[in-house]
């Protein structure tokens, strides 16, 4: 965004003032709302020399510049936007009528007026001259007035004592001396070294010359001049003769003289003199020669610093590769640096003063005039142009005409800048010719690289088709292995069910009850294991919010020891090193196995010939802050998996963690899992390490909070010795659509006294749910066919406000989306026992009477 520029732009005093000063509360109003006129003036006025000040409006608002503060005095800076009869008084009755006159549209000028003034805390009586002039709005009107004022106390003083000299002269010679002793006293006081007066009409008159600053008293009342000797006596003798010669040349000759040289004197620096004198003739005789002398040594000074400044400059301009120069509003050349001469052949003395239509020509000038005259309107211009250079080869520049304003902001000219951009447009020719040719080439190459391009696509075809039936075999490969170990796991779980009840069958019939306890206990054994399984399984997949509680890790490993063995295979050797005084760990524990599973198949890929992988459990204290990660220091337990397989690359271990980062073959990795390890430990509250060496292996520890229980409670608390029964008449319904499992759990709530009602599917559930009768408690299953469970539920609760339903499901992933559950429902995992049907029916029964 462009810097707000401040107004006004002057860096004077009264330009401060005028910044910081609050007009919003005034008649004029903000600074920003005036008319242009009004600003463009003030920004004038503000840099001019002479006092000035802008009436403006009826009432005349004063602004002025700091010439014009000066005047004021004391009344300075109340005046600022004041009024100016309120300023000037008693002196307004001397301006009202010029002021009215030039509201009018008259301006008015005022000689030599006399107003009272304050200087060094004194009123004075002080003489000016007075202009004052219309200032017209857009539309003609006069808006305000321009006073400009001239102070002319010192002229009248010294014109007055001139004359009294004068009168003086022509009356009393001895007053004559006198004024010419007091002149001679203020002349010293000034830059006015003296002024000479030769009359032919005195005595002497060609030989004496009169040097008023050097008359002495005893001179002034013999009446005596001087020789002309006298005057150059004051003359450096180096510079004597270069005056004398002008001098006589103007006495011959008639008309002016002026003659600057220095004084003789031992003054180091010199100092220096102007004289300058008029010489009058009646034809071949010699009438009278007057003049003066001045002390110029500061301007010389000043001068000379301005050569210095000026042959810096053009020193550095002319060390530039660029034309500078510059053309007034007559487009004629007032600067131009030595690059000209390099180009033109014109060196900068020669091109001084002629026009840019000499020196271009009217071929080249007809080009340029066009941005010549945007720049003398006050426009910025750039453009390239061609013009030869002086040994005749073809020069392309890039030339921009810069205005140049004056202080009233007029445009007096413009600054020329050109740089030679010849070789670079040779470069971007030679490229353009280039680019031409390599059209053609591209085209050859593109012919060819399109034949060489549908010959890949045929031969990537035939290869994607080998890869997609590689991968399928793969997959199936990988698919018949844990269908293979899973397959294996229950089929033995099966056995030890069927052959169990198969044997407690035939002990029935035979009358053997006695021995059927054994096969019954079996059984339960093998179908527990397989609901284990089944869960475990079902949790590996399960997406959820982190379920965070206390886990011991070593449970956790030694329960997952011959999954883990199962999915290594034979030819990898397992070995665990457990801590015996483990501290437990705050996580979840889904994830928890799921991570440690990751692991361990990501070990095995690393290991195709075999090998050995260790999982071990430490308790590990962090002594300092970010010690590991941005861990905080404290007390963790690491759970680490080490294999002896083929290792990380360093550029491999930097990307291990990023999601899709694999170095598997297509089809056999997503590069998620890694990540995911990452993403779990570091929301759990832990963090991840890698440590992997080529060829020798890696090892993956996780570090886990410590979980704040420590110990174990000391007792489990007892199971009811039988499970709960139900109270008077309570009345539950049962959907399910499995036939077993529905006379199951009939049967069940039948032994325990409810009143079961029961649908097989949602429809015929709703009917009853529509109806009258009482309902204490909904059981359903989550896997309908048609409507589901949670859909059920909510139809439910409109008919039975607060209804309790208890959900059954043998796959909790739709159980896992927050907001399944709401207020007064469960859900039971199946397989379940009886008493854990039984105590989850009585306690939303038991909820439901406290609520």
């Amino acid at each position: 965004m462009a810097a707000v520029q401040r107004w006004p732009y002057s860096e004077s005093e009264m330009g401060e003032r005028i910044r910081h000063h609050d007009w919003s509360a005034g008649a004029l109003g903000a600074s920003a709302d005036w008319p242009a006129a009004l600003r463009q003036l003030v920004d004038t006025i503000l840099e001019a020399p002479l006092p000035m000040c802008i009436l403006w409006g009826e009432d005349g608002l004063q602004l002025y510049n700091d010439a014009h503060a000066s005047l004021l005095g004391a009344r300075h800076p109340a005046a600022l936007g004041a009024p100016a009869e309120v300023t000037w008084q008693a002196s307004w009755g001397l301006l009202a009528p010029a002021c009215t006159r030039a509201r009018g549209g008259q301006a008015s000028l005022l000689h030599n007026q006399c107003l009272r003034l304050e200087r060094d805390g004194e009123v004075r009586d002080a003489w000016l001259d007075l202009a004052l002039s219309p200032i017209r709005d857009a539309d003609g009107n006069s808006a305000g007035l321009l006073l400009c004022l001239r102070e002319t106390t010192q002229q009248l003083r010294t014109e007055q004592r001139l004359s009294q000299a004068a009168q003086h002269h022509q009356q009393d010679a001895s007053l004559q001396r006198h004024s010419v002793h007091r002149l001679h006293l203020a002349l010293e006081a000034s830059d006015l070294i003296g002024i000479w007066d030769w009359d032919t009409s005195r005595e002497a008159a060609d030989e004496a010359f009169e040097l008023l600053s050097r008359v002495t008293a005893e001179d002034a009342e013999r009446g005596q001049g001087f020789h002309v000797q006298d005057f150059f006596a004051h003359i450096h003798p180096d510079d004597r003769a270069a005056v004398r010669q002008n001098m006589q040349r103007c006495l011959q000759c008639g008309g002016s003289f002026s003659a600057r040289y220095r004084l003789a004197s031992a003054d180091q620096p010199p100092r220096w003199a102007q004289a300058r004198g008029h010489c009058q003739r009646d034809g071949q005789r010699l009438l009278r020669f007057t003049g003066a002398v001045m002390d110029i040594t500061r301007q010389q000074a000043s001068e000379q610093a301005l050569r210095n400044r000026e042959a810096e400059l053009k020193a550095i301009t002319d060390s530039l590769p660029i034309l500078i120069g510059y053309i007034d509003h007559e487009q004629r050349f007032r600067f131009n640096n030595r690059y000209y001469e390099q180009w033109f052949g014109h060196s900068p003395q020669r091109l001084y003063g002629k026009t840019v239509l000499e020196v271009l020509g009217e071929k080249a000038y007809a080009l340029r005039e066009a941005n010549i005259r945007r720049a003398l309107a006050g426009e910025p211009v750039t453009f390239e142009a061609y013009a030869p250079h002086r040994d005749g080869s073809p020069r392309h520049s890039q030339v921009q005409y810069l205005p140049r304003r004056d202080e009233q902001g007029t445009v007096r000219g413009f600054f020329v800048m050109a740089q030679d951009i010849t070789e670079r447009r040779q470069a971007e020719q030679a490229l353009r010719e280039l680019n031409e040719t390599l059209e053609s080439r591209i085209q050859e190459r593109t012919e060819a690289l399109a034949q060489v391009y549908e010959r890949l696509l045929k031969e990537m075809a035939s290869r994607e088709q080998a890869q997609e039936a590689l991968r399928q075999a793969q997959k199936m490969e990988a698919v018949g292995q844990l269908t293979g170990g899973i397959a294996h796991d229950f089929n033995n779980m099966l056995t030890g069910i069927i052959g169990g009840l198969e044997l407690i069958q035939r002990y029935n019939q035979s009358g053997r009850h006695q021995e059927t306890g054994r096969f019954i206990e079996a059984a339960f054994t093998s179908a527990n294991r397989a609901a284990a399984l089944t869960h475990r399984l079902l949790a590996f997949a399960r997406r959820q919010p982190l379920n965070l509680k206390r886990v011991e890790l070593n449970a956790l490993v030694e329960s997952m020891h011959d999954l883990m063995v199962r999915t290594l295979g034979s030819h990898i050797q397992v070995r665990t090193q457990l801590a015996a005084d483990l501290m437990p760990a705050i996580s979840d524990e889904n994830q928890l196995e799921s991570t440690l599973l990751n692991l361990v198949i990501n070990a095995r890929d690393a290991m195709p010939d075999g090998g050995s992988l260790r999982i071990a459990t430490a308790n590990v204290e962090l002594h300092h802050d970010a010690e590991v990660g941005d861990l905080a220091a404290g007390h963790y337990v690491t759970l680490s998996v080490i294999d002896s397989g083929c290792g990380m690359s360093t550029r491999v271990l930097a990307s291990a963690f990023e999601p899709f980062f694999t170095t598997k073959p297509i089809g056999q990795g997503t590069g998620l899992g890694l990540s995911m390890i990452y993403g779990f430990t570091r929301q759990a509250g832990g963090h991840v390490l890698i440590e992997s060496e080529p060829g020798v292996g890696t090892e993956v520890r996780l570090y886990l909070p410590v979980h704040p229980q420590l110990s174990l409670p000391t007792h489990d608390e007892p199971l009811p010795a039988r499970p709960p029964q139900a109270q008077a008449d309570e009345t539950v319904l049962v959907v399910e659509d499995d036939p077993a499992v529905r006379l199951l759990v009939l049967d069940v709530l039948d032994m325990l006294g409810y009143r079961a009602l029961e649908a097989a599917e949602a429809k015929a559930a709703v009917r009853i749910l529509e109806a009258s009768g009482r309902i204490d408690l909904l059981v359903t299953d989550v896997g309908l066919p048609g409507m589901n469970g949670r859909q059920l539920a909510d139809i439910a609760r409109q008919h039975r406000r607060d209804l309790p339903v208890l959900f059954m499901t043998g796959y909790a992933e739709q159980a896992a989306s927050a907001g399944f559950l709401e207020q007064g429902m469960d859900m039971i995992s199946k397989p379940f026992s009886v008493d854990t049907l039984a105590q989850h029916v009585r306690d939303m029964l038991a909820h439901a009477g406290e609520n």
